[in-house]
């Protein structure tokens, strides 16, 4: 990257420091009260082409949702490896938050493996590790004033993560355990993800612009009106030949592809329109807002708790245990 993260990172950025320790896997305190209960039970739509759902323990689902969300990673030697232990089982925490705020919401509705409307289910992807990460967190949820929270995560935060509305454009009232949190440089998270680029034709662009409900013509020009606290691009124009239009920069993201722009946190000097194509360089993978996978495989590798992890993203939580 040629390019200094420090000039768009912006202010207003919340500092969470990050101890060292040389330790082995440890558990903090639960910060909430204990209160035991009975496990739920969970309507999984497993089959989502003829629409089949299943019934299964709620720890049992969890379980294929970190095999979802996280899986295995790929080695030098060519073959997959695990995921320290508490970054999985971090995951399981978020995991757990989400589908009993899913059941609050829904409590007749079978929940989908489609990760635009729910989280990832794979239970192919299911290792002893991850068993072991899941049960060692079993009963644990992520609550904000008594109830179970939308435990957003992202694969890297680029350096800082960002509020709802910043990352996700999110139009509710911003909620009250988010936070932004600035992280250090991560030797961990892939190549690919700390630094990419993206190089979009204009007449390709226009195409799934228009899927996604923005017609403007034949794109001529895009340009960057506002950032945010991070340095996220919250608010763009698109140009064309019929007219142009406003995007925010998590909506123009999802149109142009989550994996083609890979995050909101571009720089904008790169961002441009340069024969008949849009080109651009940033840095993270995904909206940005709650838990950043790679940070928390860093925090795990330092020997942070499951919980400590949780909480170093998250704000006036409580993880409480609902049942052994």
């Amino acid at each position: 990257m040629n390019w200094s993260r420090l000039a768009w990172l912006g202010a207003g950025i919340l500092v969470v420091a990050l101890l060292l320790t040389s330790q082995p896997l440890r558990r903090s305190r639960l910060a909430g009260p204990e209160r035991t209960g009975e496990e739920p039970r969970v309507q999984v739509v497993v089959d989502p082409d003829s629409g089949r759902t299943e019934e299964m323990p709620l720890e049992e689902y969890v379980q294929g949702v970190v095999g979802g969300e996280m899986g295995r990673l790929p080695s030098a030697e060519g073959r997959e490896e695990d995921w320290p232990e508490a970054a999985y089982a971090a995951q399981a925490i978020l995991a757990r938050s989400f589908i009993m705020a899913w059941l609050e919401e829904n409590p007749d509705k079978p929940i989908s493996v489609d990760v635009t409307e729910a989280q990832a289910y794979r239970p192919d992807n299911i290792t002893p590790v991850i068993q072991r990460a899941v049960e060692s967190t079993r009963g644990e949820v992520i609550q904000y004033r008594g109830k179970p929270v939308k435990a957003w995560f992202h694969s890297y935060a680029g350096g800082a993560t960002a509020s709802a509305k910043e990352g996700l454009n999110y139009e509710a009232e911003e909620p009250g355990y988010v936070r932004s949190v600035e992280l250090p440089e991560n030797e961990f998270a892939p190549p690919d993800v700390k630094d990419w680029s993206m190089s979009v034709p204009l007449g390709e662009l226009q195409e799934k612009l228009a899927e996604a409900g923005v017609d403007v013509g034949a794109v001529q020009d895009v340009r960057i009106d506002e950032l945010g606290p991070t340095g996220r691009v919250t608010r763009l124009t698109v140009t064309g030949t019929q007219g142009s239009q406003s995007m925010h920069g998590a909506e123009f993201r999802l149109a142009v592809g989550p994996e083609v722009m890979k995050s909101t946190l571009v720089d904008p000097g790169s961002f441009r329109v340069v024969e008949e194509r849009l080109v651009a360089e940033g840095t993270g993978f995904g909206h940005g807002v709650g838990l950043s996978q790679w940070d928390a495989y860093k925090m795990a590798k330092e020997g942070k708790s499951p919980e400590e992890i949780v909480e170093a993203f998250f704000q006036d939580i409580e993880i409480v245990k609902l049942w052994d």
